[in-house]
């Protein structure tokens, strides 16, 4: 699903899918299980689980894939929220609808806070047979 790559003081990870959809999901879930991972006496669906329509638009999909991460961080921490599912619904170059579950913070080992995702050095691309990203998110 997706390996960690070098970088400075940062995390840098590349991400794999076979369409753009999966693309953004793989890195949705990338994103929260370098966050923290669920501790083994949880489960994900509890009563206090909770599922959001999260919607974006932007002029460039580099924008809109740095915007949904963000938007999911910015919910996360203002929700006190681990995200554990993410079904993307709709997805262009410029549009994306989106339903994402998550579970109370309390439910997880907190491993490495991620302040934002960033444009340095962001790459998406699609070959032959994939997409592939490159995002370094900042800690």
């Amino acid at each position: 699903m997706y390996e960690f790559f070098e970088h400075t003081a940062d995390i840098g990870i590349k991400v794999k899918a076979k369409t753009l959809k999966e693309l953004f999901q793989n890195a949705a879930l990338a994103m929260f299980d370098i966050i923290a991972h669920k501790l083994p006496t949880t489960q994900h669906l509890s009563p206090k689980s909770k599922t959001y329509i999260i919607k974006q638009e932007a002029d460039t999909l580099d924008e809109l894939f740095i915007n949904w991460l963000n938007e999911l961080l910015s919910l996360s921490a203002t929700k006190d929220l681990i995200f554990f599912d993410v079904r993307i619904h709709k997805l262009n170059d410029k549009n994306l609808q989106a339903t994402v579950a998550a579970s109370p913070v309390e439910n997880y080992e907190l491993n490495t806070e991620i302040k934002a995702a960033t444009y340095h050095g962001l790459k998406l691309k699609r070959n032959k047979s994939d997409w592939q990203a490159e995002v370094i998110f900042d800690v």
